[in-house]
């Protein structure tokens, strides 16, 4: 298909609505087709670099010394309403448990944040 050259012809800026020459009016990175004047390039931050994420994990890493864990297990009942606290500590392909005492009837071992006090 052939167009005419448009020496003679007029356009209203998309921006301004003024009018300019068809041959000096210039398309911007949105779209919109603007006069010479009026014309903005696209600004560098509208397209920012990627970023990589930040590494968050450590190569092989290794605990300085084993702790004592606290770990509160069990099910809430009438007899025992709150959870009791045992006392364990865990390695690489063994864990060991160790509880004392009779965790559903000695009352005088709670304490009164709920926890076990024995």
């Amino acid at each position: 298909m052939s167009y005419a050259s448009g020496k003679n012809a007029f356009g209203i800026s998309d921006r301004s609505g003024f009018r300019y020459r068809l041959k000096d009016m210039r398309v911007e990175w949105n779209g919109l087709k603007v006069g010479k004047d009026e014309y903005e390039p696209k600004h560098p931050q509208l397209t920012p670099r990627p970023v990589r994420a930040d590494a968050e994990a450590l190569r092989n890493p290794r605990p300085d010394n084993p702790e004592a864990l606290t770990v509160y297990v069990g099910i809430p009942t009438v007899e025992a309403p709150r959870l009791e606290r045992l006392r364990m500590v865990g390695r690489v392909g063994q864990v060991t448990v160790s509880a004392t005492g009779d965790f559903w009837r000695d009352e005088d071992a709670w304490d009164d944040t709920g926890f076990w006090d024995g």
